[in-house]
């Protein structure tokens, strides 16, 4: 198991908890706009490496103090451990929150089925049909399709986000997402962030944020797909 990272304290990843976020190493995908650049090699001697007793230790000393654990990446579903870690966390009595680019349906059934998440989000970076050649080359779309729906058939909370970002990202890319999210509990449009990203040459050269006022009308054409669309 490599833990590329540990966040301590966190109000604001696991929605109505206290949390603190385990940051799992290594990615399947390589979105160039990434703000986790060093959590995608998936080695043990990237930088903010934690050993797995250390977590350990860390979560029995904060129990009774957070209300929460968020396992986030790189891309937690490539871990072979990956339940175990589950297992370990909700036996200290903490719920779980699943960070995950849903590339890996077969392992979040396995751990709905198994009970050992209480939370689940999934990024959707932009229409499954365009995965390639941006975030993965030969990405199987059928492989989102699927995630998305064992999330919104878990009955768990749930929520799918998209980091907003030119060229990944328009208005008919947003409808085309909404139309397979229909129906969604929360749906949040997230503002990119130019800072520490994997592939900086991608930028070079071009506008990729989008104004306040282009956010809220994506707001505004997701919200009659989806229960609750936020812009974060």
């Amino acid at each position: 198991m490599y833990f590329g990272g540990l966040q301590k304290n966190s109000f604001i990843d696991f929605p109505g908890k206290l949390s603190c976020v385990l940051f799992l190493s290594g990615c399947n995908f390589d979105c160039p706009y990434c703000h986790n650049p060093s959590l995608t090699g998936g080695c043990a001697d990237c930088p903010h490496f934690i050993k797995e007793n250390n977590v350990y230790d860390f979560l029995e000393k904060r129990r009774g103090f957070l209300d929460g654990v968020v396992i986030s990446g790189g891309e937690p579903t490539l871990q072979r451990d990956l339940t175990e870690l589950c297992q370990k966390v909700k036996n200290m009595g903490y719920p779980v929150k699943l960070d995950t680019n849903g590339s890996r349906p077969q392992v979040i059934r396995e751990l709905i089925e198994k009970q050992l998440v209480d939370y689940l989000a999934m990024d959707i970076k932009t229409d499954p049909m365009n995965y390639s050649p941006f975030i993965k080359r030969d990405c199987d779309p059928e492989t989102i399709f699927s995630s998305i729906r064992i999330i919104m058939e878990s009955g768990l909370p749930y929520e799918f986000k998209t980091t907003c970002i030119k060229p990944l990202i328009d208005k008919t890319i947003v409808e085309n997402i909404c139309h397979l999210i229909q129906g969604a509990e929360l749906y949040a449009l997230q503002q990119f962030r130019d800072k520490e990203v994997l592939h900086p040459e991608f930028f070079d050269g071009r506008e990729c944020c989008f104004t306040d006022k282009e956010l809220l009308e994506f707001q505004l054409t997701a919200s009659s797909w989806v229960k609750k669309c936020i812009v974060r």
